[in-house]
């Protein structure tokens, strides 16, 4: 970048990320996790809530909804990796395997691309189990604002 181009990560409160940076987050799941999430979105998949019948199905379990999953990555990229003021423009993310509840997991974003002239970079997303098994896999598209002098 030359001094005549605009750096626009200025402004925004971690500044430019680098190309291999990564940030992780841990949670256990739990079925308080269903409930708010169905308050939020009216999601009631019997899977979520009728332990006979999700046994029966080929997770063999109650599930959490696939928000809840990713709201791992949400945290991630919010609070940690761009940071604050981060949203994403755009994900591409695939579910490998269902996440039951009581279940620990983490959520990993890790840069791949930055823009230098916008806030805007690409990162691979991975939300994996306690036994590292991945449950999504994927990427996505952020873009952060400005917050610093606001």
């Amino acid at each position: 970048m030359t001094e005549t181009e605009k750096d626009g990560w200025s402004g925004t409160i971690k500044g430019r990320p680098e190309i291999g940076q990564s940030a992780e987050r841990s949670r256990t799941t739990t079925m308080q996790d269903i409930l708010a999430f169905t308050e939020m979105t009216g999601d009631r998949n019997p899977v979520h809530y009728n332990k006979a019948l999700a046994e029966k199905t080929s997770f063999g379990k109650l599930i959490v909804q696939g928000g809840v999953t990713t709201g791992i990555l949400n945290a991630c990229v919010a609070e940690d990796l761009p940071g604050p003021g981060t949203v994403f423009l755009g994900v591409e993310w695939k579910f490998l395997k269902a996440v039951g509840i009581d279940e620990e997991i983490s959520g990993r974003v890790e840069v791949t691309e930055v823009r230098a002239d916008k806030p805007i970079c690409k990162l691979r997303t991975t939300v994996r189990d306690a036994s590292g098994e991945l449950c999504l896999d994927g990427t996505a598209t952020t873009y952060t604002m400005p917050l610093e002098g606001l």
